[in-house]
């Protein structure tokens, strides 16, 4: 008998050959494209070894319980979508111009825990990160030109460079989307466990099978769950899956054990 070999990917929602369909092939093939990873790793690796300290976890956004990212990305968008919008009106061009320079100063923290959430990511969320990371790096660069423009009077080279600025930044935007919504970058990998189990009490085993501090993987119905005793008759039992990474609980070591 042959072997039968499967390769496991993400369904379309809709085959059509239509834009929104092409560009989603689009990014997920820079999702798929090893070669960017001679890039993605070394940039990792310096990430990674930024000595942060405790600062690192709060850039995660872990006291928020949720990526600190996506809240702090508002005000650079919000500012540079303000100043397209007075650039419009009459009138307008100082405050256009503070809201030009209050974007490119924000977007500083932004990135930043952007960068130290991207280096935590899988290979294909990376990858495609560094589009997302190079699309909006140029809309702050442009918009820091369109800063400067306006600074020396030249306001209408100042708008075009704001408009400009203003397209780079969506598309790196949709670029974002694409990593939260398609590739669940940042999203809580574990959350879907209470919905596909039944509520009620499970048998999981005899007390004297489970060790004292060892983490064990039993399974409730289809779903994996691993089982830590931290004492004789207490027991805690989770998902079997890091809602971070997406990784098996069951593989690391149990606080209790260290």
């Amino acid at each position: 008998m042959g072997t039968f070999f499967a390769r496991i990917t993400t369904a379309m929602a809709d085959s059509s050959d239509n834009v929104g369909v092409r560009m989603l092939k689009a990014l997920d093939a820079v999702g798929e494209a090893s070669e960017l990873d001679r890039v993605t790793e070394p940039v990792r690796d310096a990430v990674r070894a930024l000595p942060l300290g405790r600062l690192r976890s709060i850039l995660q956004g872990r006291p928020l319980g949720h990526p600190l990212h996506p809240v702090l990305v508002q005000l650079p968008i919000g500012a540079w979508t303000s100043a397209t919008v007075l650039d419009m009106v009459p009138g307008c061009e100082r405050a256009a111009k503070f809201l030009v320079g209050l974007g490119v100063v924000a977007a500083a923290p932004a990135a930043w825990t952007g960068w130290v959430d991207w280096a935590e990511q899988h290979e294909q969320q990376m990858r495609t990160g560094l589009l997302h990371a190079a699309s909006v790096a140029t809309a702050a660069g442009v918009f820091g030109a369109s800063w400067v423009a306006r600074s020396r009077g030249r306001h209408g080279l100042g708008r075009a460079l704001g408009l400009a600025g203003v397209t780079a930044v969506g598309g790196g935007a949709a670029i974002g989307g694409h990593l939260a919504y398609r590739q669940a970058s940042g999203a809580n990998k574990a959350e879907p466990v209470a919905h596909v189990v039944e509520p009620g009490w499970r048998t999981l085993g005899q007390v004297e099978e489970f060790a004292v501090g060892e983490a064990v993987r039993r399974m409730v119905g289809e779903v994996p769950v691993v089982v830590v005793r931290e004492a004789d008759e207490v027991f805690h039992v989770l998902a079997d899956r890091c809602s971070h990474a997406s990784g098996p609980l069951s593989e690391g070591r149990s606080p209790t054990a260290v």
